[in-house]
């Protein structure tokens, strides 16, 4: 039998900015490929299913992607134009990673089969969670390319816990499972701030690997230009968003609401900083709590940061 890797929304929810859905991967065509990761890997039986999980679906009918005429082909001052800079370029939605309710681990078999068919067919990955779990699936996928990857990540926290409760591929795990990964190398670790799972023995280990940790306060006090010196040149680079590491003034709807994140300027700074410096294969953005949102200032920051990282691309040339 085979196994399909993606399903529509759900509920009868449209695609993100109404961008065709195509689920069927193995015939892929597109420049960006939109794909929903609900399900990370739970650290005890009440958290198999938590509010993260909603976060595909209630991005993609946010009232504030009701207006898809203006969102897509109106001048877009944060770009300069247009959305896709009026150019014939292939954005598609592929749904919804399935899952299994008897196996949880399917869930990112099927991420990483997924990732791993979007990337060969040189697409870019936009990937929604989920939580902070699901990249490490999409990571492995990278696999594929044959030039080492330099990691971006945008957290309050670490993510460098070996395990938890004895899951290794939870949401507190990710940066450390990409250190263990050969195609993974330079890590660039930004916004870190408060208290998170981390102890002093998960800093040693990310100093001792290597990973640049820069916390918001060093991030605010040099200015995201030299942040976005300090990341090698010429990719290529996977980055990974968590909401929180973006200040709970613009990006309320998260569980551990920490003061001192970056602000919209420098969060934008840095997706067409980076993008600018050599191509973006995928970025993620997960950690969203819908349940905790504010007239849903969160969802209207993560559709421009996902806009901006699209026409941002674009205009660096990554899909010609």
């Amino acid at each position: 039998m085979t196994i399909k890797l993606t399903a529509p929304p759900s509920y009868n929810t449209g695609t993100f900015l109404n961008f065709p859905l195509v689920t069927n991967i193995d015939e892929l065509q597109a420049d960006f490929a939109i794909l929903g990761i609900p399900f990370g890997m739970p650290y005890d039986a009440s958290a198999m299913a938590n509010d993260q999980s909603r976060t595909p679906d209630v991005l993609r009918r946010t009232p504030v992607l009701e207006d898809i005429e203006y969102a897509k082909n109106h001048f877009d001052w944060d770009l300069g134009g247009p959305l896709l800079a009026e150019k014939n370029i292939r954005v598609v939605d592929c749904g919804n990673i399935s899952a299994d309710a008897s196996d949880h681990k399917e869930h990112y078999r099927r991420a990483e089969a997924a990732a791993r068919k979007i990337f060969s067919h040189g697409a870019i990955l936009i990937a929604i969670g989920g939580d902070h779990g699901i990249p490490i699936p999409v990571m492995r996928a990278l696999e594929v390319f044959d030039k080492p990857i330099t990691l971006v990540q945008i957290d309050a926290h670490l993510d460098w816990r070996d395990e938890i409760n004895g899951e290794k591929e939870g949401y507190s795990s990710p940066i450390r499972r990409a250190s263990e990964m050969p195609w993974i190398n330079k890590i660039v670790q930004i916004g870190l701030r408060g208290i998170g799972s981390a102890r002093t023995q998960e800093v040693a280990d990310a100093r001792a690997y290597g990973a640049d940790l820069i916390s918001a306060y060093e991030m605010h006090d040099i200015g995201m230009e030299a942040v976005l010196d300090r990341i090698p040149d010429g990719g290529p680079y996977y980055l990974t968003i968590d909401a929180d590491g973006i200040d709970p003034t613009i990006m309320p709807a998260v569980m551990a609401q920490t003061p001192g994140g970056l602000d919209w300027i420098q969060t934008r700074k840095l997706l067409h900083g980076l993008v600018n410096k050599g191509r973006v294969v995928g970025m993620d953005l997960v950690e969203i709590a819908p349940s905790n949102d504010i007239r849903n200032i969160t969802m209207i920051h993560a559709e421009r940061l996902i806009c901006n990282f699209i026409g941002a691309s674009i205009r660096a040339g990554h899909c010609e």
